[in-house]
């Protein structure tokens, strides 16, 4: 059996949650998927998952092999690709990960109209609210909103959000003016895992000073962008959030942003793809394509969040 064709049914199977699914998506018998796992398994002399009727895991091992395997296949493709010429048309898988609220509200648009203009691209998008290895995990493009760490990822500037502090009208009109984060200590505080559980931290209010944290006890702690915005619209407590999150909320009068004078700088977003991805067509094409309309899309939020000053 060819090594590099079970490889592409090891990663099928991962990507797809179970090997029926890789079955499914490669066209092949439940079988031949099964023959092709116990081959690198043999092959490595180790298992590389562990099977239940449903779903499968991977083991220590098969983790580290997996990695491998991403990076083996995205550079074989690359090599493929690359030998056809600069004028290839892009085709082809392309693997683009997100954080959940931006991938939903911000990227989808921009991925309907990418492949109503390529027909021979396709897209798979993960939406993970955690860090991603794009080399080690296979992704082609990443839209990231952090500081980004010196690397050797290319990194394309498209925005920039700020953190911000929100509530309803409805709430701020009954309950003690939050002028100073240390106001906060008065009120009903709705937090996520994201922006700080028991504490929020602001900047010194004097260039000489220390950071300001406050502390407190959360009445609602949840783990999704879209709760805690719906309940800060209801008028359940202080949220803080990225400014996208709570621009169409803010431009509707359902939330108002407070502790303005009291933000953090500004993060930046970026769209990044690792070194040498950008002459594969599919990618360059893509990176191409998004940014200018993901810039748009961030101008157009910002003046929103900034309108109400």
């Amino acid at each position: 059996m060819d090594r590099i064709d079970a490889m592409k049914v090891f990663v099928a199977a991962l990507d797809e949650g179970s090997l029926a699914g890789a079955s499914r998506r490669l066209g092949r018998s439940p079988a031949a998927v099964s023959r092709a796992i116990a081959f690198l398994e043999a092959h490595v002399g180790t298992a590389l998952l562990h099977r239940t009727t449903r779903t499968i895991k991977l083991s220590e091992a098969g983790e580290r092999y997996a990695a491998a395997c991403r990076r083996i296949l995205t550079d074989l493709e690359e090599a493929d690709l690359l030998a056809e010429g600069e004028r290839s048309a892009p085709r082809g898988l392309l693997t683009i990960t997100a954080p959940v609220a931006a991938g939903e509200t911000l990227l989808r648009p921009v991925l309907d109209e990418f492949i109503d203009r390529y027909p021979a691209v396709s897209i798979r998008l993960h939406m993970l609210d955690r860090p991603v290895s794009l080399i080690d995990e296979g992704m082609d493009v990443a839209l990231r909103i952090a500081h980004l760490p010196d690397s050797t990822l290319v990194a394309i500037p498209v925005g920039e959000v700020r953190r911000v502090v929100a509530a309803s009208p409805r709430y701020l009109a009954k309950n003690p003016r939050i002028d100073e984060p240390a106001d906060l200590a008065q009120h009903r505080i709705i937090s996520m895992t994201h922006f700080g559980l028991d504490s929020w931290s602001f900047p010194a209010p004097n260039p000489s000073g220390i950071p300001q944290v406050v502390q407190f006890s959360p009445r609602l702690i949840v783990n999704s962008i879209e709760a805690a915005v719906s309940s800060a619209v209801e008028g359940r407590g202080v949220t803080r959030m990225f400014s996208y999150h709570v621009a169409e909320q803010v431009k509707d009068g359902l939330l108002r942003i407070v502790l303005r004078d009291s933000e953090q700088a500004p993060v930046p977003v970026h769209l990044l793809t690792p070194h040498g991805r950008l002459a594969v067509p599919k990618v360059r094409a893509f990176v191409d394509f998004a940014a200018p309309r993901l810039r748009k899309q961030f101008v157009r939020l910002q003046r929103i969040t900034d309108a109400e000053r």
